[in-house]
């Protein structure tokens, strides 16, 4: 977990610390200062059979209406998870998860219908454990499809840990559920330990 070089305005490496022991990364609204966050609860993704979603998502999925790719345009994904009235996601933030994404941590996971990019959700991988960061959509389910093909390939590669951070009715709808710091971090300890690759 080194620093990609000294080009980068990062200590990449640290970052990356940071996120393995538990904390994420938010800007604050106001003043845009970037700050290491933490909570007494954390909702994760069941990669299992709590996995969940509504009966009208499986009549999208069957259209095949999106195709998935990973990576394809990182920085739209970025973009679009910044671009809402109030968001945490700053322009250092932005620049940030760029700098992350060239050294091989964060990763965009995208719904495209044809040429247009749908949706996508991103995250921080570290080991066997996605760290969801946030996710938006421009075509209406491209974010849900999006989730549903992601758990897939995260259950494929074999990850332990899908961490959503903090729970909302649209999470839960998936089967989000939330279990205490002490657990999650024992459980983050040992999906960092895994070798697992989303590509």
């Amino acid at each position: 977990m080194s620093n990609r070089g000294s080009n980068s305005q990062y200590d990449i490496a640290a970052i990356i610390q940071g996120y393995a022991q538990g904390y994420f990364l938010m800007a604050d609204e106001t003043e845009h200062h970037l700050g290491w966050y933490s909570s007494r609860e954390r909702a994760l993704i069941p990669l299992d059979d709590r996995f969940r979603y509504p009966k009208s998502l499986q009549r999208v999925l069957n259209q095949n209406r999106f195709t998935v790719a990973v990576d394809r345009d990182f920085k739209a994904v970025v973009a679009g998870c910044a671009n809402r009235d109030s968001t945490w996601i700053s322009p250092e933030l932005q620049a940030l998860y760029w700098e992350l994404h060239q050294a091989g941590w964060a990763h965009s996971f995208e719904t495209w219908q044809g040429d247009e990019l749908a949706g996508g959700i991103l995250g921080i991988v570290i080991g066997g454990a996605f760290i969801g960061e946030s996710m938006f959509y421009r075509i209406p389910d491209g974010s849900k499809v999006a989730m549903v093909k992601l758990v897939e390939r995260l259950r494929d590669r074999q990850f332990l840990l899908f961490d959503a951070q903090l729970s909302n009715p649209h999470l839960q709808r998936f089967g989000a559920y939330v279990i205490p710091q002490r657990d999650y971090q024992k459980l983050l300890r040992q999906a960092v330990q895994q070798c697992c690759s989303l590509d």
